[in-house]
């Protein structure tokens, strides 16, 4: 209820600033198109993704001192901490990197975005930029209808740099009509109280526009315009530093327990680092002056001042707290420990990871091998076997003859846990569906289909409960043992698709798949070829043979769907085994009838 009430009082307050001052209007404009052009840069960037830049943050976050300069280039050259600050909470949610590693990109991140401020007061402040945004605007809207996705990638960030050059042009002239009507100097209050109100100022425009470079941009064109003093642009400076962490924040509600951590690093870096520059803020400005006037910037340069400002305490941030990075790892995860009821719900699924192709393959991998866990016990108890036994070196041949007796409700488990995370893998990769390229969405298609293969593992054995309950505690021993034979068969295929994961992307796990699937068919296949001499024997009678057959059909479709879901998962785990699973799997897509078992 109370942020409908500030967004009604926030569009009210706004429409009439619209409506009574054409200055307003102006800045209002120009700060809209700048935001706009932001999110045409990230839309922009993100179109050449696709893999890339995932495959760059992984290879470059190894150490503290590569994740920082990672961190820095990244920021640099794209201008958008956003975007690195919510690729980074992506990849860390998906356990691909560690939290130290994402903490260093942060860091890096806080030091490259001042490069922005220098882009804008030494160019966006000094030449009448509409001449260069409208060129770029219309190449930018042409390349955007493009069908190459490339193409539209370049499209948007034309676009964007033109939105950007339009609307600081837009928030320039708007200030400076404000010159002839308005001199906001005179609200400016001296001393402590001044300096917190323009910070909390700083804080309030940042969080609103959700974009650190364009409170920047406002801050430098009421600047330069000399609709506040120097000081109150130090002190707003510091707050629209501060909140750019709410971009992140947003970014981390949906995400892991280490993408709120990580969001939790990048508001105590940058509170410890505003909290900082207010104390040192006297000092850090006769820093200033005395590199301007090594650097050669002219004394009454205000703008270039501030951007070397806005670095300098950046950078004084980074040397202070890079020290202490392990430390505020370690708190956070005390602070923030890891959920413990989370058996029937999504570890790895999360809304900032459905932002990037690779990001999005590797957690719905990571979520589907979840799956298979849970999934593991409940079959593992279904065919009366402990989990661990399975998940042992210890011969399942000894421990199949065990009778484990389980309470297990079998639909029950089978609802409230392998359903429920089954939806959400595949509400994840439905949402995910036409924003990516083709070769991403196959991917993420086949580990759909390889939860779907978990799940009728699950339901295959199911339909065996029944009869093998009632088989293995009779005082038949025919049918006993060859209902052992069946649930040797379906832990045989369980305890290897558990060991394929651990070789997950390797062509050993080709080779893994085609030997146990042999060896475990082989299980089912054996109790196929008794049947009848069984019968013939009269040691069943053909109502005991029909019962047999069928559930020795349902074990066949669990252990084939098992092994269908690992070929899935280790396929999409590396592309270079993926044209070997894809053989394998066409050679055994004819011998799914009992007569190839």
């Amino acid at each position: 209820m109370l942020n409908r009430w500030l967004f009604v009082v926030a569009a009210v307050l706004l429409g009439a600033g619209l409506w009574l001052s054409p200055s307003f209007q102006a800045v209002a404009a120009g700060a809209s198109i700048f935001l706009f052009g932001m999110l045409m840069l990230e839309e922009g960037f993100t179109a050449f993704t696709g893999g890339t830049l995932e495959r760059l943050l992984r290879r470059t976050t190894g150490t503290v001192s590569k994740g920082l300069l990672f961190g820095i280039v990244t920021t640099t050259l794209m201008q958008s901490s956003s975007l690195v600050s919510l690729v980074t909470i992506s990849f860390i949610s998906a356990g691909m990197i560690s939290l130290i590693g994402g903490i260093a990109i942060v860091f890096g991140a806080n030091l490259g975005t001042t490069t922005g401020a220098w882009l804008l007061a030494a160019f966006g402040l000094k030449v009448k930029l509409a001449a260069y945004a409208m060129p770029m605007l219309v190449f930018g809207v042409f390349l955007r209808f493009q069908k190459a996705r490339h193409w539209k990638g370049i499209g948007a960030i034309l676009a964007g740099l033109g939105f950007l050059f339009l609307g600081i042009d837009y928030m320039k002239d708007g200030f400076e009509a404000y010159g002839h009507s308005i001199d906001l100097r005179q609200y400016a209050m001296p001393g402590v109280a001044g300096l917190l109100v323009y910070t909390l100022v700083g804080i309030a425009a940042t969080v609103l526009m959700q974009s650190s470079h364009a409170a920047l941009a406002l801050i430098l064109s009421a600047l330069a315009a000399s609709q506040i003093t120097y000081l109150n642009a130090l002190a707003l400076a510091i707050g629209a530093n501060v909140g750019t962490t709410i971009t992140a924040i947003l970014g981390a509600l949906g995400a892991a327990v280490d993408g709120r951590r990580l969001a939790g690093a990048h508001l105590v870096f940058n509170l410890a680092t505003g909290v900082m520059a207010l104390l040192l803020i006297r000092p850090l400005a006769a820093s200033v002056d005395w590199l301007a006037l090594q650097m050669g910037i002219a004394a009454d340069n205000f703008t270039l001042k501030l951007a070397l400002f806005h670095t300098l305490f950046n950078l004084l941030g980074v040397i202070l707290m890079l020290p202490l990075i392990r430390f505020l790892a370690a708190a956070l995860v005390r602070l923030m420990p890891g959920r413990t009821d989370t058996q029937t719900q999504a570890l790895y699924l999360n809304a900032a990871a459905a932002e990037l192709p690779d990001t999005a393959i590797s957690v719905v991998r990571q979520e589907v091998w979840h799956l298979f866990d849970m999934a593991f016990d409940i079959l593992a108890y279904g065919v009366r076997l402990r989990p661990q036994q399975i998940d042992s070196d210890a011969p399942l041949e000894h421990a199949v003859r065990a009778r484990v007796q389980t309470e297990l409700d079998f639909d029950n488990a089978y609802r409230h846990s392998v359903k429920v995370l089954s939806g959400e893998i595949l509400g994840f990769v439905a949402s995910a569906q036409d924003r990516f390229p083709s070769a991403a969405m196959q991917a993420l298609f086949e580990l759909r289909d390889a939860a779907l293969q978990i799940v009728e593992a699950v339901k295959h054995t199911k339909h065996l409960q029944k009869n093998l309950h009632n088989r293995l505690y009779s005082h038949h021993p025919v049918m006993s043992t060859e209902y052992d034979q069946l649930r040797l068969g379906i832990a045989l295929a369980m305890r290897e698709v558990r060991i394929v994961g651990r070789h997950e992307g390797s062509a050993l796990a080709v080779l893994q798949i085609d030997e146990a699937r042999a060896e475990a068919r082989a299980a089912i296949a054996a109790v196929y070829d008794r049947v009848h001499a069984h019968l013939n024997r009269r040691e069943i009678t053909p109502a005991m043979a029909t019962s047999l057959l069928n559930d020795a059909n349902y074990a066949r479709e669990t252990v084939d769907s098992l092994f269908a879901a690992a070929e899935k998962l280790i396929s999409t785990a590396d592309s270079a085994v993926a044209e070997r699973v894809r053989d394998n799997v066409d050679a055994n897509a004819g011998n799914t009838g009992a007569g190839a078992l």
